[in-house]
């Protein structure tokens, strides 16, 4: 076994530990640490497979801001544990049977696809100027340009649909009714009210010879 292998092996190791721990952490922050743990050690798989975009992309994007933001929210909410174990172990066997389902997908589909890849070579890839970036980047922009559109649309929609159900049942939201935007005419917005012009004040009145005598 050489040191790649090892490498490989330990940063497995490591990632599968800090993913049991982030779903049997008793304390959301200590599982929001594990996640973070996670990521991280994904972060250094990926760089053993030599796709270094995506594993900067990994840190830069989740470890560096998801996963803060997250922290800050789960140590800001006054979270109460106790409420949210009640009911667990009812839902437990569907729970696990869910898992369970979703693991032998994965299985089956990590399986097949790794098959037969260990003689595969990307063309090109021990040139001196090559770079995963820039075939992600032609890839992505070229071949899955249209699931890349529809994934932004799908996600643009999810943001907007988060906004509007989170600001719809607060007192204090100023959420308008669209149909009553629509239907406003331009007399109901503007109203022009007729002022009195602007006087000059008038100017001081002179001073007396006998007051200034008195102030002297």
């Amino acid at each position: 076994m050489d040191v790649k292998t090892g490498f490989f092996y330990l940063f497995s190791a490591l990632l599968l530990f800090a993913s049991l721990r982030v779903i049997t952490a008793r304390n959301p922050v200590q599982a929001a640490l594990y996640l973070v743990l996670a990521f991280t050690q994904a972060a250094a798989v990926w760089l053993l497979l030599k796709a270094e975009f995506l594993a900067i992309t990994l840190v830069l994007v989740y470890v560096g801001a998801v996963m803060v933001l997250f922290l800050f929210v789960v140590m800001m909410l006054d979270i109460q544990m106790d409420k949210l174990r009640d009911g667990f172990w009812k839902a437990a066997p569907l729970a696990g049977l869910i898992g369970a389902i979703f693991a032998l997908e994965m299985a089956a589909v990590l399986l097949g696809g790794f098959r037969g890849t260990e003689s595969v070579q990307m063309a090109g890839q021990s040139a001196p100027d090559y770079s995963n970036t820039k075939e992600l980047g032609k890839l992505l922009y070229t071949q899955y340009l249209l699931p890349l559109e529809v994934a932004a649309v799908l996600l643009l929609v999810a943001i907007i649909a988060a906004i509007a159900l989170t600001l719809r049942e607060r007192k204090d939201s100023r959420h308008i009714d669209p149909a009553l935007q629509v239907r406003v005419k331009a007399r109901d917005r503007v109203q022009v009210l007729k002022m009195e012009p602007t006087v000059a004040a008038p100017p001081p009145p002179p001073a007396d010879d006998t007051t200034k005598e008195a102030k002297s």
